[in-house]
Parts: C-alpha cells; sequence; structure tokens
C-alpha cells in the first residue's frame, strides 16, 4: 500500500505551497497517488494546487497550520473522511531565520522550531496513529544537510532539523512492528525561493556552487544546486515499495556538499 501508481492511496505533503512541497506533491500526484497538500499560505497553495489539478492531477488543497495541534487534527480527520486513508506522510514544511547562535532572537528561535520540528512532530503523531491500525504506511521528513554539518548563521535552522531527523528515526524505530517505514531526506542547497533569499538577486546558485572558505562552507562537487525535482524523486523513492526494506535512513540530496558526512 506504499508503493506507487494508484495503489498508493493518499498522501499528505506539508509545505506544498512552493519550492521542495511541491515538486513532491507533483511527483506523487504523478505516479497516481491522490495528494492532500497542506500548506498555511492559502493563496500560494491555491494558485499551486490549482495548475496540478488543470493538467489532471488528483491534488487538493488543505491550507492549515502544521504549528496548531488543533488544526493538525483536524486536518488529518478532514483528510481521513473526504479523501482516504493516508498511506503517505511528507513532512517538507520549513522556514529559514538566518542569525549567528549568540544574536539569534527568542521570536525567531521559537518560530522555527515550531514548524521545523514541532510541525514534524504534531503531523507524524496524528498520521502515524491512524496508520498503525491499518498496519502499513511510509513518512518522510524533509530536512537539510545542515542538521549535521555545522553552518554559520543557521544555528535554529540547523538545530529544527536536526531535531526532526532525531524524532522521525525514533518514530520509525516504535512503529516498525506496524509495517511502518519511516526515513529523512537531506536536500542541500536547492533552487527555491529560501535559497534565493541568502544571496543578492541572481546570485545564490553560483554562490551555493562555489561555497564560502571564510564561512567553512565547501564547494559543490557535482558544479550546480539541487532542482526540487530531485528532491521530490528521493522522496518518492523512499515512499515507494522500491524501498521496502529501507527505514531509519537518512539520504543526502546535496551533490556531495557534506563530502558524505551522513546527515
Amino acid at each position: 500500500m506504499n508503493g506507487e501508481g494508484p495503489e498508493a492511496g493518499v498522501a499528505l505533503v506539508s509545505g506544498a505551497a512552493g519550492g521542495i512541497g511541491a515538486a513532491v506533491a507533483r511527483a506523487l500526484a504523478e505516479a497516481g497517488t491522490t495528494v492532500a497538500a497542506v500548506d498555511r499560505d492559502g493563496d500560494r497553495l491555491a494558485a499551486v494546487v490549482g495548475k496540478l489539478a488543470a493538467e489532471g492531477l488528483p491534488v487538493h488543497a488543505h491550507p492549515a497550520d502544521v504549528t496548531s495541534r488543533a488544526a493538525v487534527e483536524a486536518l488529518v480527520e478532514a483528510v481521513e473522511q473526504g479523501t482516504g486513508p493516508i498511506g503517505q506522510l511528507v513532512c517538507a514544511a520549513g522556514v529559514l531565520r538566518l542569525s549567528e547562535a549568540r544574536w539569534t532572537s527568542d521570536e525567531d528561535w521559537h518560530a522555527t522550531l515550531a514548524v521545523n520540528t514541532t510541525g514534524v512532530f504534531l503531523l507524524a503523531r496524528a498520521v502515524v496513529n491512524r496508520m498503525v491500525p491499518r498496519g502499513y504506511g511510509a513518512v518522510v521528513t524533509v530536512t537539510s544537510n545542515a542538521a549535521s554539518t555545522a553552518r554559520a548563521g543557521m544555528a535554529a535552522y540547523a538545530a529544527s532539523k536536526a531535531a526532526a531527523t532525531a524524532f522521525t528515526r525514533c518514530l520509525g524505530l516504535e512503529v516498525a512492528r506496524y509495517g511502518i517505514r519511516c526515513n529523512v531526506v537531506a536536500p542541500g542547497s536547492t533552487d527555491t525561493p529560501m535559497l534565493h533569499a541568502m544571496h543578492p538577486p541572481g546570485a545564490a546558485a553560483s554562490a551555493a556552487v562555489a561555497g564560502d572558505p571564510a564561512a567553512y562552507r565547501t564547494a559543490i562537487p557535482l558544479g550546480k544546486v539541487a532542482t526540487p525535482l530531485d528532491v521530490a524523486h528521493a522522496v518518492r523513492f523512499l515512499l515507494s515499495d522500491r524501498a521496502g526494506h529501507i527505514t531509519l535512513e537518512t539520504l543526502t540530496v546535496d551533490g556531495g556538499a557534506t563530502l558524505g558526512t551522513p546527515a
């Protein structure tokens, strides 16, 4: 039930209004999976889902704030009742607040952890508790190679992604006996609005590829940044029956930027 094609059932994808989340929604829908696309930005989500639906893809918009327990419980119940049992969960919602660790504000710290960590916890708890009685399911959390490699100016982000990684692996250990697999995809620099916001206009890709020795940041060996679809393909693989004996793992998609360091 967690494979590719029409038998894959329903997938819930958070952060689906753009970037990696939108690419994941497309990739899964093209495989025949019905996608419940979730994002707190209702207008952007409607635009993305409208385009996919116009192409005949089975994607439905569900505006929701993943940092709210009540909103998440209502969301998951609505999808299960209105669309069908959720067999796949992709936690791709994320925010980035740049600041050196010692200058990070309380607000930036809490906002980052709320989306990147608590959002994963709330979604996974609500969905997996429904997967367990059914005896199947697959979860993928999208984190970052910053979860395991120190990055200057990204302490809150890196900490939140490391926590989400650890949570996903612990969850996977606990629910493996119910036939539920939990894995992590850890992208590096990816051609998304988040990356472009970190650099002057037009300079994001070249800066990421070149690296920054002054900030102890290596170049990207493959000589290019990832596309959202590169990451989506990794997510789709881990959700599929082709990865049916893979759980508790992290698949790093960063063009070699962390030199093969486990994430």
